[in-house]
This record gives C-alpha cells, sequence and structure tokens, in this order.
C-alpha cells in the first residue's frame, strides 16, 4: 500500500519569516533553515519547524549515530506531494565536525570546553514551508508518531490547528534558559583580538602565522595538498541567540542560512554554502574555495572579482575539493555519473566574494542518502586534501574543538530527500558565550599574512552582528 500523503493547507496571507519565527521560537527545538538571500533555484524555499515528536543527540564517544539517524526514521514512511517545497516532514538538526570521528580513526581535539553533540536531531511532524519564487507558503503536517491512517488523520489535523492558534497570537516573551557556565578560566588560551572589546581567539596573529606555515611544510613534505586551518572567535553571550540570528541574517543575508535550537546550545548560521542535497536520487555537491574582501567602490570590486577569478592559487585550491568530492560521490554514486556541472565561478556575498564550483553524480541503486553522507563528511572544503591526513593535521594545529563549526545544518525527508549547508560564518551560542571559528584553506602557494588576513575578511558580517 502506497504510503499516506501529508496534510498541507495554504497560509494566507503570505506570512512573514521573521514574524513566524518570532512566535515560534519558544517551542522545543525550534529550526529555521533560511534562505535569507534569495536565489531561483538555490534559496527557492524556506522552511520552520519547532516541537518534535522525538529529539536525539549522539556524543563523537557514542555508538554509530547515523545508523542511530536511519533506525529513527525507518518507520516513517511517507509520500511526497510534488507540487510543494520538498521538506515535508522528517529529521532535521546538525551532524557537528566531530561527528568525523565515528567515520574514521581520527585523534581527539586538544581541548573541548564546550562538548556539543557530534549530532542532534529532532522529528519533525510538522513543517512550514515558503516558495519565494511562487510567494506562497503552507502548514504540512504528517501526522507522526500515529501510523494508522485514521489516527494520522487526526492528529495531522490537530497540530495543524495547534499551529494556526500560536500563529495567531502575540509573540511570547523570551525567557532565557538556565545553562551551566563555562568559566573563562576553564577555557582553552585566549588572545585578546585588537579592535573589538571583548573578543578573543585562541590563536594569537602570531601563533597563527606559524600554524600556517607549519601546514605548508606538511604540503611540501607531501603528506597533503591542502589543509584547513581555523582560528575559533569567542565572545560572551549578551543577548537571546534568536535575535542574535535575527542580526546575523539582516547584515549578512546568505543562501544557506538557519538558527537551531539544541537546549542547551542554539546554532546562527549565514552559510553561503551548500554540502550535499540529494532530490530523486541525484546527488550535488557545491564547494567553496577561493575567497576575496568585497569593496565598497564598484569599480573596486570589479577588480576584485577578477583577481580572484584569475588567481591560479585560488583556482588550483578549488579544483583540488572538486576532485576529492568527485572520488567522495564516485563511492556510492554511478562512476559514469559524476560530473562537474559549473568550475569556478564567481558569487558574491555581503562581505566576500567567492569561488563556486558544483559536482553531480546519480546515487547507484544499493545506497541511500545516509551512505552518501557516511562517504563525504565532513565536507572536503572544510578539511582539505587528501581528506583523514588533513583532518589529522588539523586535531594538531588547532586548539580546539570544532563543535558545529565545518558540520552541516540539514533536513532528511521521509522519502529520503535530503539538503544540507556547511556551517561556516556561523556561530554557536551556549554556555555563556557566542563562538565562531573562522578559517581558510592553507596550500604551497599560501602567504601566512594573507592568510590570517581571510580569516578576518571572514569574520566581519559575524562581528558586526555581535550587537
Amino acid at each position: 500500500m502506497l504510503p499516506r500523503l501529508p496534510i498541507a493547507e495554504r497560509i494566507e496571507p503570505l506570512p512573514d519569516a521573521c514574524e513566524v519565527f518570532l512566535k515560534l521560537r519558544a517551542l522545543p527545538h525550534c529550526l529555521w533553515l533560511d534562505s535569507a538571500r534569495k536565489h531561483p533555484t538555490l534559496g527557492r524555499y524556506s522552511f520552520l519547524a519547532a516541537d518534535p515528536f522525538d529529539y536525539f543527540e549522539a556524543p563523537a564517544e557514542g555508538p554509530d549515530a547515523l545508523t542511530k539517524l536511519a533506525q529513527q526514521m525507518a518507520p516513517l514512511p511517507a509520500a511526497t506531494v510534488a507540487e510543494l517545497p520538498p521538506f515535508q516532514g522528517g529529521a532535521a538538526g546538525i551532524i557537528a565536525y566531530d561527528l568525523a570521528r565515528q567515520l574514521e580513526r581520527l585523534p581527539q581535539p586538544r581541548t573541548d570546553e564546550f562538548k556539543l553533540p557530534a549530532l542532534a536531531m529532532g522529528l519533525y511532524d510538522v513543517v512550514l514551508a515558503w516558495d519565494h519564487e511562487q510567494q506562497q507558503a503552507w502548514i504540512i503536517s504528517q501526522g507522526w508518531p500515529e501510523t494508522t491512517d485514521a489516527a494520522r488523520r487526526d492528529r495531522a489535523r490537530r497540530r495543524i490547528e495547534q499551529f494556526r492558534h500560536r500563529l495567531s497570537e502575540s509573540s511570547p516573551p523570551v525567557t532565557r534558559r538556565a545553562t551551566s557556565l563555562v568559566p573563562f578560566t576553564s577555557l582553552a588560551p585566549q588572545y585578546s583580538v585588537n579592535g573589538t572589546p571583548n573578543l578573543t581567539s585562541t590563536f594569537s596573529r602570531e601563533n597563527y602565522l606559524r600554524a600556517v606555515a607549519r601546514a605548508i611544510e606538511y604540503i611540501h613534505a607531501g603528506d597533503v595538498f591542502q589543509v584547513n586551518l581555523a582560528q575559533r572567535l569567542l565572545h560572551p553571550a549578551l543577548d537571546d541567540a534568536g535575535e542574535l540570528y535575527l542580526r546575523l541574517r539582516e547584515r549578512n543575508p546568505a543562501t544557506f542560512a538557519g538558527y537551531f535550537d539544541l537546549g542547551d546550545f542554539q546554532i546562527a548560521s549565514a552559510s553561503p554554502e551548500r554540502f550535499l542535497s540529494v532530490r530523486d536520487g541525484e546527488a550535488e555537491a557545491r564547494p567553496i574555495k577561493g575567497t576575496r574582501q568585497r569593496r565598497s567602490w564598484p569599480e573596486a570590486d570589479l577588480f576584485a572579482g577578477d583577481e580572484l577569478r584569475e588567481s591560479e592559487k585560488d583556482r588550483a585550491e578549488n579544483v583540488m575539493i572538486v576532485d576529492l568530492l568527485r572520488n567522495d560521490l564516485s563511492r556510492v554514486c554511478r562512476p559514469e555519473s559524476v560530473r562537474v556541472t559549473q568550475l569556478c565561478e564567481l558569487e558574491s556575498y555581503e562581505y566576500v566574494q567567492h569561488l563556486v564550483s558544483a559536482v553531480r553524480g546519480t546515487l547507484r541503486a544499493e545506497y541511500q542518502t545516509l551512505d552518501l553522507l557516511r562517504a563525504a563528511f565532513p565536507g572536503g572544503s572544510v578539511t582539505g586534501a587528501p581528506k583523514i591526513r588533513a583532518m589529522e593535521i588539523i586535531a594538531e594545529l588547532e586548539p580546539t574543538a570544532r563543535g558545529a563549526y565545518c558540520g552541516s545544518l540539514a533536513y532528511l525527508g521521509a522519502d529520503g530527500s535530503w539538503d544540507s549547508s556547511i556551517l561556516i560564518r556561523t556561530i554557536t551560542a551556549g554556555c555563556g558565550w557566542w563562538q565562531f571559528p573562522v578559517g581558510g584553506g592553507i596550500v604551497a602557494q599560501s602567504t601566512p599574512a594573507l592568510e590570517y588576513d581571510e580569516t578576518w575578511h571572514k569574520a566581519e558580517g559575524l562581528i558586526r552582528a555581535l550587537v
């Protein structure tokens, strides 16, 4: 028997997503997959969900988290309504960078003061979905965890009414939840940052230059072709993480932006980068490598873009990751289907310009979405190549765990559809702090001082959102 379709009702007039967020963010595990920077294909849809019927977390040292996720999803078969936005209920949340230690043999980070879960997912039976091209929005309700047709239908309708009632009310006041604070004295060594009060880094400028130089030594020795290196910036939390996210999306809008409330932590992301998507068995990765700061004068901005396009160093950095992703996708895709559909094209954002490529492939019949995730996580654009050796060097050179940074904010539909960002330009709130690493890819041609400056170009939009 075919799976029952969800119940979907149009929301009219078209609701403002920020207003909906303000009304739903107090519900447990509020999630907003937010195309804050609209785009006809990459930024066409946004999704807001809250109050999942189940929620689970997994530590990096625990049992196989992706097997657990597959088990949680198995009882939730659902058909997809083709006319609706693609995420119509399922699992959604974060996969932190340290999940890689469940997939490969890797050293532990030198310090992990915050201990963010390696995976945190809600199972959402209700999703509010926007199609920005059609200027339409829906409440989609699956009726889970009920399994019989009648019970699912009744629950689906009740849940729609619950959410409609919530949307008709005024925004509830924000109550700051009590969480365990990490005192400054318990942090890894911190270094003051000139120009921004109370902002610290895990690196001094001199230490970062030395770390880049060490990475270049590894490259010359033949250990790797490229390695990503980041400094973690830290600022005391000033207000609610939801307010922080609204400032971030206003000042640094991004195609793959998002917010997720884990309970003890909140993720506020302005990511411009898709990690992996899967739709009808077709997979795509969109790696970003190569960065220039935006210029205030149009002529200077055009010149910076042309310089980036023509940079042998930046193009080589991008092509290395494209080759890595071709290999990753080939592990689970039909080999003849893996192809590069975009190579080193320029994309401009609020504070930076990037070179962006795209790799596509068709999943083999014996593999599913989570097999692709196992094959490709973490994204090569935030590790380096070869991936495992690059991650070993990251663990050696970076003083602290990455946490959510360079992981993914993602959804997995009950029909197997998947979309995910790479968590760059991302602030993790929790334990009294806002943390946001910034980094870049190091190659043989890298200049340590320029690599250090690039991290600050990437941090600019995040720093402007702090207050």
